[in-house]
């Protein structure tokens, strides 16, 4: 049986955004739900890096373009692309984070948000190992996103999208949402409240940029 939800699809398609609009309206419906998403950072219209936001309200960086001459050979690098990824920022704001979620979890059933599990973020072995922790957790329901398949397979992304309680969804653009399908497992975390939140999307964001379909493979 479906437990976890996966959005995916290509960069900007507006997986962060539906994961914003959903989050906004279970926290006011008084879903338990914690997490985090990822937002770009842009300066003078150019992106210029990557902030990681937990919906408790902290931020920091998770990367930011690499200066054009002379980084430091004297310390390890974490890199994707042009994006130097900063992982002691990234750790401190979400493993405390997702420890809590996996502690609340044995008295509470909640929903956390994880935007999303990707290069940057696959760095940290304790990041993986948590990600592990919180799908094992009989308490908690996830709402996240991965990426679509793209050269070498990253492998916490393809044990998610083989897990027989995740069910994944393709994002594309221009269209209208449905959310039953894609919230219908949330209806074993305090069932009437998820209810109630499920109502509020329909109400407030009866269409998105974003068009869902499940995943078959």
């Amino acid at each position: 049986m479906s437990k976890h939800v996966f959005l995916t699809g290509p960069p900007g398609v507006g997986k962060t955004t539906l994961i914003q609009k959903v989050t906004q309206a279970l926290k006011s419906s008084g879903v338990p739900i914690d997490g985090f998403y990822t937002q770009e950072v842009r300066e003078g219209g150019r992106r210029t890096g990557f902030d990681v936001v937990t919906l408790s309200g902290n931020r920091g960086p998770l990367s930011r373009v690499s200066p054009s001459s002379g980084s430091s050979a004297s310390r390890r690098e974490y890199r994707v692309g042009q994006y130097v990824v900063d992982l002691v920022s990234f750790e401190q704001l979400v493993l405390p984070m997702l420890r809590n979620v996996n502690q609340d979890g044995d008295t509470e059933k909640r929903i956390c948000v994880i935007d999303e599990i990707g290069k940057m973020e696959l760095f940290s072995q304790a990041f993986i190992q948590a990600v592990r922790q919180t799908l094992a957790g009989s308490g908690t329901v996830v709402l996240g996103t991965i990426p679509i398949p793209k050269g070498k397979p990253l492998d916490l992304v393809e044990e998610i999208r083989s897990r027989k309680d995740v069910r994944v969804f393709n994002c594309t653009a221009h269209g209208s949402i449905t959310f039953a399908p894609l919230c219908s497992s949330w209806m074993t975390v305090t069932p009437p409240k998820t209810q109630q939140g499920l109502d509020s999307i329909q109400r407030k964001f009866p269409t998105t940029c974003t068009v869902i379909s499940e995943n078959e493979t």
